[in-house]
């Protein structure tokens, strides 16, 4: 017990120490996939393999850890991890899917990427699991844990509905004419660049409501570490190519701030 609290601890502490160079190196050297593709990062696979791959450790880490908690027993830990397995199931099978259905891939996704995602997927999947299934003490306080559970879900819903709906503007746009990229439009289009990684930040702030924990808030802050400078990225991506066609008034992710 004392050797598992331990390395729980140290991965909670690697979790907010990494928010910060990944801000910061996201600020200046982009992901090298999707629309910031380009050459010099070694070996490829196809991206809906990538996605499945990297993203996989959310799943099958969870159903690992969660018999050997504390609260298995309990049903509020299943009801209380059932949105951010609902996520990452279609993160990790769904969205692969549309991606395959998609017009052909002519860019693959950098394995090294790939890897590295891989890894913070085992960090975060083992704190969001570990502590649901067996740290988390708060179970019993029934007025507070329905509360947060119930305010947390409503943001976590729409976050990712818009996040769900974004990603298949996004895909279905690649369908159209010879697969190249154009300039997204309607809904929350009209007002960030990102809409799709709006959700996924509204998503996970929802997740540390619900959680009540320095485990979602953290997850929350990388989220946001690892979104807002890729967005930002983007917008000055989609200014660069499409110049005066492309709305010089939207923002990059969050609507009329950034």
């Amino acid at each position: 017990m004392a050797s598992d609290q331990t390395l729980f601890h140290h991965c909670l502490l690697t979790l907010y120490i990494i928010a910060l160079p990944t801000w910061i190196s996201l600020y200046f050297l982009q992901a090298p996939y999707g629309k910031h593709n380009r050459p010099g990062w070694g070996p490829t696979i196809s991206p809906p393999l990538a996605w499945f791959l990297m993203e996989s450790p959310t799943l099958w880490l969870t159903f690992f850890l969660f018999p050997s908690g504390q609260h298995f027993y309990n049903p509020k830990s299943f009801l209380l991890i059932s949105p951010f397995l609902f996520h990452y199931f279609n993160r990790t099978v769904l969205y692969p899917l549309r991606l395959s259905r998609s017009t052909t891939q002519t860019r693959g996704f950098p394995v090294s990427v790939a890897f590295m995602a891989f890894g913070f997927n085992l960090l975060n999947g083992y704190l969001q699991a570990r502590w649901v299934s067996h740290y988390k003490d708060d179970y019993e306080n029934e007025e507070l844990f329905w509360w947060r559970f119930l305010a947390g879900l409503l943001i976590f819903v729409v976050g990712m509905w818009v996040n769900v709906w974004a990603d298949k503007v996004l895909v279905g746009l690649k369908k159209q004419g010879d697969g190249g990229y154009k300039i997204p439009r309607g809904g929350l289009f009209e007002l960030v660049s990102c809409p799709n990684y709006f959700g996924e930040i509204m998503e996970w702030f929802g997740w540390a409501v619900m959680t009540w924990s320095w485990v979602g808030f953290g997850f929350f802050l990388y989220t946001c570490a690892n979104l807002m400078p890729r967005a930002r990225a983007t917008r000055l991506w989609y200014l660069e190519k499409f110049k005066d066609d492309y709305p010089k008034d939207r923002k990059a992710v969050i609507p009329f701030i950034y």
